[in-house]
């Protein structure tokens, strides 16, 4: 992809694709549905994952899956909330965006 992808952004697709499980879902799962809008390094995802963990966002616990423990992450209600607050913007913004493109917004 040729924009950028800043730190607001990757929280709320982080958030968005971890809330679709709701007893939420492991590191490698989320890196691969993340990949499906955007293309992003596991490097990349992990420290989102602590800074949404850092700012309650996000819950953390362990599974066992096939003999050894399995990272989750679940949406808290902060996070559920955050990410309620990124859809309006999101949606607000890419209106915008999309008018500017389509010739229809002129000042």
């Amino acid at each position: 992809m040729v924009f950028n992808t800043g730190a607001a952004l990757l929280d709320a697709i982080v958030l968005a694709v971890v809330s679709r499980e709701a007893e939420g879902t492991y590191g490698y799962k989320i890196t691969q549905d993340v990949r499906k809008a955007i293309d992003v390094s596991e490097s990349t995802l992990y420290p989102v994952l602590r800074r949404l963990q850092k700012d309650e966002c996000l819950e953390v616990y362990d599974r066992q899956f096939d003999g050894r423990n399995r990272r989750y992450y679940k949406v808290t209600e902060k996070g559920a909330v955050q990410l309620n607050l990124y859809k309006g913007e999101w949606k607000s913004y890419s209106k915008k965006i999309s008018e500017i493109f389509l010739g229809g917004v002129t000042g």
